[in-house]
Protein backbone atom coordinates (compact mmCIF):
# COMPACT_ATOMS: atom_id res chain seq x y z
CA UNK A 1 0.00 0.00 0.00
CA UNK A 2 2.78 2.22 0.53
CA UNK A 3 4.43 2.03 -2.45
CA UNK A 4 1.19 2.76 -4.33
CA UNK A 5 0.92 5.86 -2.22
CA UNK A 6 4.49 6.78 -3.11
CA UNK A 7 3.59 6.40 -6.71
CA UNK A 8 0.59 8.26 -6.75
CA UNK A 9 2.39 11.41 -4.93
CA UNK A 10 5.32 11.38 -7.38
CA UNK A 11 2.69 11.29 -10.61
CA UNK A 12 1.19 14.58 -9.08
CA UNK A 13 4.52 16.00 -8.11
CA UNK A 14 6.19 14.83 -11.23
CA UNK A 15 3.50 14.00 -14.19
CA UNK A 16 4.59 13.43 -17.02
CA UNK A 17 2.45 13.91 -20.61
CA UNK A 18 2.56 11.58 -23.42
CA UNK A 19 5.29 12.57 -26.37
CA UNK A 20 4.08 12.83 -29.72
CA UNK A 21 6.72 14.44 -31.84
CA UNK A 22 8.77 12.16 -33.96
CA UNK A 23 10.47 9.37 -32.30
CA UNK A 24 13.99 9.50 -31.89
CA UNK A 25 16.06 9.02 -28.09
CA UNK A 26 17.67 12.64 -28.20
CA UNK A 27 14.06 13.85 -28.97
CA UNK A 28 12.81 11.79 -26.03
CA UNK A 29 15.44 13.02 -23.64
CA UNK A 30 14.79 16.74 -24.63
CA UNK A 31 11.42 16.02 -23.84
CA UNK A 32 11.92 14.79 -20.35
CA UNK A 33 14.29 17.68 -19.99
CA UNK A 34 11.74 20.60 -20.86
CA UNK A 35 8.98 18.99 -18.93
CA UNK A 36 11.04 19.17 -15.66
CA UNK A 37 12.57 22.63 -16.94
CA UNK A 38 8.48 23.56 -16.92
CA UNK A 39 8.02 21.50 -13.66
CA UNK A 40 10.74 23.51 -12.03
CA UNK A 41 9.42 27.26 -12.84
CA UNK A 42 5.74 26.24 -11.53
CA UNK A 43 7.26 25.81 -8.23
CA UNK A 44 9.84 28.81 -8.54
CA UNK A 45 6.89 31.12 -9.82
CA UNK A 46 4.50 29.41 -6.92
CA UNK A 47 7.48 30.15 -3.83
CA UNK A 48 7.91 33.73 -5.37
CA UNK A 49 4.11 34.75 -5.74
CA UNK A 50 3.59 33.03 -1.83
CA UNK A 51 6.56 35.88 -0.66
CA UNK A 52 8.73 32.43 0.11
CA UNK A 53 11.12 33.11 -2.64
CA UNK A 54 12.89 36.80 -3.62
CA UNK A 55 11.53 37.68 -7.01
CA UNK A 56 15.68 38.05 -7.91
CA UNK A 57 16.59 35.14 -6.36
CA UNK A 58 13.57 33.36 -8.73
CA UNK A 59 15.01 34.85 -11.89
CA UNK A 60 18.53 33.67 -11.31
CA UNK A 61 17.02 30.24 -11.02
CA UNK A 62 14.81 30.32 -14.13
CA UNK A 63 17.67 32.02 -15.55
CA UNK A 64 19.84 28.90 -14.35
CA UNK A 65 17.38 26.38 -15.64
CA UNK A 66 16.93 28.00 -19.01
CA UNK A 67 21.17 27.92 -19.44
CA UNK A 68 20.76 24.39 -18.42
CA UNK A 69 17.93 23.44 -21.07
CA UNK A 70 19.59 25.78 -23.92
CA UNK A 71 23.12 23.46 -23.58
CA UNK A 72 20.97 20.42 -23.14
CA UNK A 73 19.24 21.13 -26.90
CA UNK A 74 22.73 21.73 -28.16
CA UNK A 75 24.34 18.80 -26.88
CA UNK A 76 21.46 16.89 -28.30
CA UNK A 77 21.69 18.39 -31.76
CA UNK A 78 18.27 19.42 -31.59
CA UNK A 79 17.12 21.85 -33.98
CA UNK A 80 20.60 21.38 -35.96
CA UNK A 81 19.35 19.70 -39.16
Amino acid sequence: MEHSDQRDKEKLLYPRARYYGQIKPENLVFNANLQEFSHKVSYISCLETSGKLAPQEAYQKIDELWKQLKRSKKELGIGNE
